[in-house]
């Protein structure tokens, strides 16, 4: 017999709705809850009860004394969190030449496209998304989207505008240069006058693929990053850092940053330290894991592809003495990166934060109320608890089981309207 699909009513401020599960992730580190009623409405949760506790009659609608809608055999859990994504870019894309193609589009056209691909991931269960800057203005454009009366419907977005780098050095498709200011703290004022809702750093480039190393020297000094990271704490913004290499990790640990993005070639003793000073991690599996996905299609030879793989696999090391040690972990795709797309990306980058040794119930506190919690974002979404956003998915497939079960058909609640979501997804555009 064929299950009744998941489709609770639509909720309004005159109509919250009761729903009843039979397991509740509620997005914290803690345990999976049993039999959880939850009251919401369009705008926000409204009662949480674990263990058949039911909400009190204030809250409900005149006369109901039972759910709007029960699924004990389904899980509910949080809207999902990419806390590291470029939505400048179209990341389904492989094939270079047009990804280079895109990049000459004006900036009206990128946003154009940025709000389309944003719009969309909504069905897929994103409530939010960080940016990770770009030069063209559409991360902060989207941002302030999301601060309208009238928003549309499209998950929480902030951005930091342009990242800062050193002209001449990597990131200069997404950055603007520090040489443009006459000091650190100059060019971090020109950004949160901008709008930036926190401040990109990029202290290293990128990974050498064909050496199977950072092979550059870091842009930024310590005492440099840590006159950025001052001037952004001054005035009331977090930093996070592109940071690979362990000598660039180590100056953007040592001036003070948030979270370092990427992390590949982490030390052991670096991972301690960032549990004791409570950096958080952004390990972003799913660039480097498409290189060798596309490998063919990208050009790389056999010692490249034993590169990544071997890349891969200490990364994955990282992560698990990461977990074990108690760092901060939070989930973020890279998407708009080549092969990453939009929405689909997370999804696989949770999948191989799975792979590489972490337990499900981590790997989706990582995507929801890690980050939520640690980078203290201006709405509240990420959790399931009383005042945080209606935004979350019901599933029958336990992603505690493997959290490739998040792909399979599911309902999206975002803001108390509903959705259905299935396999036959098309990642094409995003």
């Amino acid at each position: 017999m064929t299950a009744a699909p998941l489709l609770p009513p639509v909720a309004t401020r005159a109509h919250p709705v009761w729903l009843r599960v039979g397991t509740l992730l509620d997005g914290s580190a803690g345990r999976p809850q049993p039999e959880a009623n939850v009251v919401y409405d369009c705008d926000e949760i409204l009662f949480v009860g674990i263990e058949g506790r039911t909400p009190p009659p204030e809250i409900l609608r005149v006369g109901q004394t039972s759910p709007d809608f029960a699924a004990p055999d389904a899980t509910l859990l949080p809207g999902l969190t990419d806390a590291h994504a470029h939505l400048f870019l179209k990341g389904s894309e492989i094939d270079p030449v047009r990804r280079a193609g895109e990049l000459r589009q004006t900036p009206d056209e990128l946003l154009a496209h940025a709000r389309e691909r944003l719009a969309s991931l909504v069905r897929l269960g994103l409530a939010a998304v960080r940016d990770a800057g770009d030069r063209h203005g559409v991360g902060l454009a989207l941002q302030k989207l999301c601060v309208q009366s009238d928003r549309p419907t499209m998950p929480f977005v902030e951005s930091p505008g342009a990242a800062i780098f050193h002209r001449g050095r990597y990131g200069a498709f997404m950055a603007g240069a520090i040489e443009e200011y006459p000091t650190p703290r100059a060019c971090v004022e020109a950004r949160v006058a901008a709008g930036a809702g926190r401040i990109k750093l990029i202290p290293t480039g990128i990974i050498n693929f064909k050496a199977g190393a950072v092979t550059a020297e870091p842009q930024m000094t310590t005492e440099e990053l840590a006159q950025l990271v001052a001037a952004a704490k001054s005035l009331g913004r977090q930093t996070f850092a592109h940071a690979s290499g362990d000598t660039g990790i180590a100056r953007a640990l040592e001036s003070g940053v948030d979270s370092v993005e990427h992390g590949y070639f982490l030390r052991n003793d670096q991972l301690t330290l960032m549990r004791d000073r409570q950096t958080a991690w952004v390990p972003t599996f799913a660039p480097v894991q498409a290189q060798l996905d596309h490998a063919a299609m990208l050009g790389w030879d056999v010692a490249t592809k034993d590169n990544l793989q071997r890349i891969l696999a200490a990364h994955a090391a990282s992560l698990r003495l990461a977990h074990m040690l108690g760092v901060i972990i939070v989930a973020g795709s890279d998407a708009g990166s080549c092969g990453v797309p939009h929405g689909f990306g997370l999804l696989r980058e949770l999948e191989l934060m799975e792979r590489a040794g972490l337990p499900p119930l981590t790997v989706i506190h990582a995507a929801t109320g890690a980050g939520a919690v640690r980078f203290g974002y201006r709405e509240k979404f990420g959790r399931i608890a009383p005042g945080w956003r209606s935004r979350f998915m019901l599933t029958r497939h336990s992603p505690l089981a493997t959290v490739a079960n998040l792909r399979q058909s599911r309902t999206i609640v975002f803001d108390g309207m509903v959705f259905s979501a299935g396999q036959n997804e098309d990642s094409t555009g995003l």
